[in-house]
């Protein structure tokens, strides 16, 4: 599956392990969070980067003390409809200022693109290479957002706030 960063198809550098298969002696790896969370040491003390791959219908509390071990964390969008992933993106960049990689698993589609970055996505799982053409598209097609986030672009209102306070202080 083509991996997007950045607005374009980038070689993913994970390897996804299902439980019961054996582990690389190093390497960047994706783990499903119940084979994470059977020993999370072992796993966090391998060589090479950890990342695991979180279900939406999973407390985030469980995994809230790694996150400063873990590389990136993918996100489950089991289905378009089920927006439970974005609530947990927002917490974790938001409340728990996960910083690492955040990816966008499963049922990613293009005209949600927009609302998974904003959400604090800075990867996305897609099903075919001209998704990444949409996603660069639809990135540069919105400038202004009115609904504050962590993704640090400036909402139109403090725009407007910005732009009063510079022409008052100019007068």
């Amino acid at each position: 599956m083509p991996l997007v960063k950045q607005g374009r198809i980038t070689t993913d550098l994970f390897v996804h392990i299902a439980d019961g298969t054996e582990l690389p002696g190093d390497g960047s790896i994706l783990v499903p969070a119940s084979r994470f969370l059977e020993d999370p040491e072992v796993l966090l003390k391998r060589a090479g980067k950890l990342g695991v791959i979180w279900p939406n219908n999973r407390d985030l509390d469980d995994l809230v003390p790694y996150l400063g071990r873990l590389a990136a964390v993918a996100l489950v969008f089991p289905s378009f409809r089920d927006g439970r992933a974005y609530s947990q993106a927002r917490l974790l960049r938001e409340r728990h200022g996960y910083d690492g990689e955040l990816r966008a698993t499963g049922q990613v589609l293009r005209d949600q693109f927009v609302f998974m970055s904003r959400a604090g996505f800075d990867a996305f799982e897609v099903r075919k290479d001209f998704d990444a053409d949409a996603f660069a598209a639809t990135m540069k097609s919105y400038s202004v957002f009115y609904q504050p986030t962590g993704d640090g672009r400036v909402t139109a209102l403090h725009r407007r706030m910005q732009l009063r306070h510079s022409e008052s202080a100019g007068q």
